[in-house]
């Protein structure tokens, strides 16, 4: 069994980001992957509020009147295996921002808060957020994003491991300094602020994996909790 499984996951690529594998297909997977997908509104909108001079809505077609950009880039999941050259699509960050989002703002802002129509959220600071290759992505590999991996617009930040990437982006909340809860609402996932203590940066070239362990001790229960997790997964997608 752990053969088979450990095939799924080959180290051979030398230029992988330290304590990641390569796997061949691009699952749904994180701490909802149970879950069934939740019910997209018939005129989505992300939903803006915290510290800005009066909440907001900014409906997703409004992505279509923008600049957009096409992203190539590896993803890497923080429990340590990774796909190759996803092409993403949609509004670079920073464009949203200054665009639609920054001329609300209040001063100071130094966190952003994005949730998903699943109840999951991610917080990234605001230097993170406006990083140039981050992307409002509503199109994956040509196609428009699947309920899988986040219709009907989702959050891409290559540079970040992939639970800072939130889905089915739905909510966006400004502040002022670190919030507390941030990245997973409901009490199901106290586990996840438990014992996985998400690093609230997830920077993957400094493999900031865990808020207090170094990268090394979590590498093993991780891949020790996902590997049969993972296996299944990509026996049902083919």
């Amino acid at each position: 069994m752990i053969g088979s499984i450990h095939a799924l996951w080959p180290r051979s690529a030398t230029d992988l980001p330290p304590g990641q594998g390569l796997i061949s297909t691009f699952p749904r997977f994180g701490v909802h992957f149970t879950s069934p997908l939740p019910e997209v509104p018939p005129e989505p909108s992300i939903a803006v509020s915290g510290a800005v001079s009066e909440p907001f809505e900014l409906p997703l077609s409004a992505l279509h009147e923008l600049p957009r950009r096409t992203l190539v880039a590896d993803f890497h999941c923080v429990a340590g295996w990774s796909v190759r050259d996803r092409h993403w699509e949609g509004v670079p960050f920073r464009t949203l921002w200054e665009e639609s989002i920054a001329p609300h703002a209040q001063p100071g802002i130094t966190h952003l808060v994005f949730t998903g129509l699943d109840g999951y959220g991610s917080a990234l600071t605001i230097e993170d957020a406006l990083a140039d290759d981050v992307l409002i992505a509503d199109r994956l590999d040509g196609a428009p994003l699947s309920g899988d991996h986040g219709a009907p617009a989702r959050l891409v930040s290559p540079q970040q491991y992939g639970y800072m990437n939130t889905k089915h982006l739905a909510r966006l909340v400004l502040h002022t300094g670190e919030p507390d809860r941030a990245r997973h609402s409901s009490s199901a996932r106290a586990f996840m602020l438990s014992f996985v203590a998400p690093h609230p940066r997830a920077r993957v070239a400094h493999e900031e994996r865990h808020r207090h362990l170094p990268a090394w001790a979590v590498r093993f229960p991780y891949q020790r909790i996902v590997l049969p997790i993972l296996a299944t997964r990509m026996g049902r997608n083919g």
